[in-house]
């Protein structure tokens, strides 16, 4: 029988995290500069990306891959 996965519980913010994730929500909000708001999201893709490409490699080594 294949080993199924369970889900993973959601990861919680700490509260500074929190605070600091509605300060910038806060400060796209009042963004009215097009560029800047495309410029932003093209920042928060990258980042995504790498975090996403960050934990794949911790994964890996955690592995012994």
């Amino acid at each position: 029988m294949p080993h199924r996965l369970e889900p993973m519980a959601p990861i919680e913010l700490s509260l500074i995290q929190s605070f600091e994730v509605e300060r910038l929500k806060r400060e796209i909000d009042a963004q009215s500069d097009p560029a800047a708001l495309r410029s932003l999201a093209k920042d928060l893709l990258k980042a995504w990306f790498n975090e996403k490409a960050s934990t794949n490699q911790a994964i890996k080594e955690q592995l012994g891959g």
